[in-house]
């Protein structure tokens, strides 16, 4: 503790000793993480708004697939209707 005289004594500086040593590491650090802030919310937000061309690969097997999907079900639909029409018109050897 403090002596009578106003001093501190020597333990109380060797504890003190580290902490102002590594006050000034963390005011650089908080500093460079103020001053890099607005490029890394740049860079984020560019990522965010471009697709890379793995994402559009993707996305174009995606839709192709879909498309591919839509196009069987349109000719199945198509083929029932065809047996349908030839049942209707009489035939026997309807697919």
């Amino acid at each position: 503790m403090d002596r009578k005289d106003g001093k501190m004594d020597g333990k109380r500086i060797w504890i003190a000793l580290p902490a102002l040593l590594l006050l000034p590491a963390c005011v650089a650090k908080t500093a460079l993480d103020v001053v890099t802030l607005p490029v890394r919310a740049g860079a984020q937000t560019v990522d965010w708004t471009t697709t890379s061309r793995e994402e559009a690969d993707r996305n174009y097997g995606r839709k192709m697939r879909k498309q591919e999907a839509r196009e069987a079900r349109e000719r199945q639909k198509a083929s029932e209707e065809q047996r349908r029409e030839c049942r209707r018109a009489g035939y026997g050897n309807c697919p």
